[in-house]
């Protein structure tokens, strides 16, 4: 007597490409210094975008910390990336 398993076991996601640094930082560069938040449109973050463009950056001080944490917020958004998360 066998038992099959009725239910089909979930495919794991193909990883997405990476996003580079240097890209969200050009796009940030053409966004006029960051205040319209096309760098975060850039990492998929879509809601931060639009609370960007709507605040000019958070008043600029939210695209002074861009500047910094640029690097870590690519990474953060490939590791996620890597495992199949949009």
């Amino acid at each position: 007597m066998s038992i099959e398993n009725p239910t089909p076991t979930p495919q794991a996601a193909a990883p997405l490409p990476p996003k580079e640094v240097g890209i969200a930082y050009a796009t940030m560069l053409f966004g006029l210094v960051g205040v319209f938040g096309i760098q975060h449109f850039y990492l998929g973050k879509v809601g931060r975008g639009v609370l960007w463009l709507l605040t000019l950056g958070l008043l600029g001080v939210g695209t002074i910390i861009d500047l910094f944490t640029l690097p870590s917020q690519t990474r953060q958004v490939n590791a996620r990336r890597a495992v199949g998360i949009k």
